[in-house]
């Protein structure tokens, strides 16, 4: 089957557009206007889930090195115990009708939590207005999960200036936005010259196992596993070094009958820590003794942002042409949608 029979509502296009996301993105973004004062926040909670809670992962690890204060991503109905008055809670929901985030809204609010949403409409953004709470508007749409740049860039541009972080922002995402155009052009062909369509024809008929690393790729991991699950309708975990060294790597011994059919992916930035780089590497030697295929993934780009978005459109990329060597629609979540309308019922 064609691609274009393959993929009638466009995910191609949706992935293929993302560094225009970003510019789009950017504009909102930098154009924030804040109501309210948020001098005395020492906490923030994001509250989201699926793209818009990676979103919030996305945003902790991109300004890791900026964020002065606790940063929380809370996928539930409930928050942390400790959100006080203190605390900015970040309610994100791309459609604004997400059950667990309208139920962190309210616990929320009985908390005197600041509140600030990110929203293209829905009940959340009805609340927000009754509620006299700051909102971010995005642009409707796409997928919540081919929305990332929305859901995460207008936020960096919030944390930075709710935080005052001394960060250009917008000159580092045009560039990232300029390196991606050309990148889009190598990942989105379907030819063994694109090195993404390749890793795709490797690992499609596996599990994949997605190891990343704390505090440099972890996030990236969990991203990459979802969109595999959504996009090509495959499983895939996730874990990361050097935890996983403590308790899974023992693992990798009996039911090696299994082995066969897993894959496992490194997603490796060269700038990690030292000992961690250095486990990767025993690791991987560890598995070499049996029977599992693995491929390492490196992050590329300058600045650590531009790493980030470069593997986030890797992924995504590589996911749709999982989806495609399946034969699958990359774009319909018939579970999901099965599972929200029985707990409708």
């Amino acid at each position: 089957m064609s691609r274009e029979k393959l993929d009638p509502q466009n995910m191609y296009k949706s992935i293929f557009d993302f560094p225009d996301q970003i510019e789009k993105a950017v504009e909102i973004g930098k154009d924030i206007g804040l109501r309210k004062p948020y001098s005395k926040v020492n906490k923030i909670v994001l509250a989201g889930m699926g793209g818009s809670a990676v979103g919030g992962d996305l945003l902790s690890l991109s300004l890791k090195n900026h964020i002065s204060v606790p940063f929380f991503v809370s996928r539930n109905y409930t928050l942390p115990n400790w959100v006080d008055e203190n605390s900015l809670v970040i309610c994100s929901s791309y459609s604004g009708n997400t059950e667990e985030t309208l139920s962190a809204f309210n616990e929320a609010r009985s908390k005197n939590a600041a509140i600030i949403g990110i929203t293209t409409g829905g009940i959340l953004s009805s609340w927000l207005k009754e509620y006299d709470c700051d909102e971010i508007t995005i642009t409707r749409g796409l997928q919540p999960r081919a929305a990332v740049g929305f859901s995460m860039i207008p936020m960096m541009f919030l944390i930075r200036k709710i935080l005052k972080i001394d960060l250009d922002l917008k000159s580092i995402l045009v560039k990232t936005r300029n390196e991606l155009l050309e990148k889009r052009n190598t990942y989105s062909k379907m030819d063994s010259q694109n090195p993404v369509y390749s890793l795709a024809q490797k690992i499609y008929k596996k599990c994949v196992i997605i190891y990343g690393e704390t505090g440099a790729t972890d996030k990236l991991a969990i991203r990459l596993k979802g969109q595999l699950c959504e996009n090509s309708k495959m499983l895939a975990f996730v874990n990361e070094i050097p935890e996983m060294n403590h308790n899974e790597i023992v693992g990798w011994e009996n039911n090696p009958d299994l082995f066969t059919h897993l894959v496992v992916l490194w997603l490796v930035d060269s700038n990690g820590h030292i000992r961690n780089l250095e486990r990767v590497k025993i690791t991987q030697s560890i598995l070499d003794k049996f029977p599992v295929e693995q491929y390492t993934v490196h992050l590329k780009g300058k600045s650590f942002i531009d790493r980030i978005f470069h593997s986030i459109h890797y992924g995504d990329w590589l996911s749709y042409w999982c989806a495609f060597l399946h034969q699958t629609d990359p774009t319909p979540v018939d579970k999901i949608n099965f599972l929200k309308k029985a707990l409708e019922s």
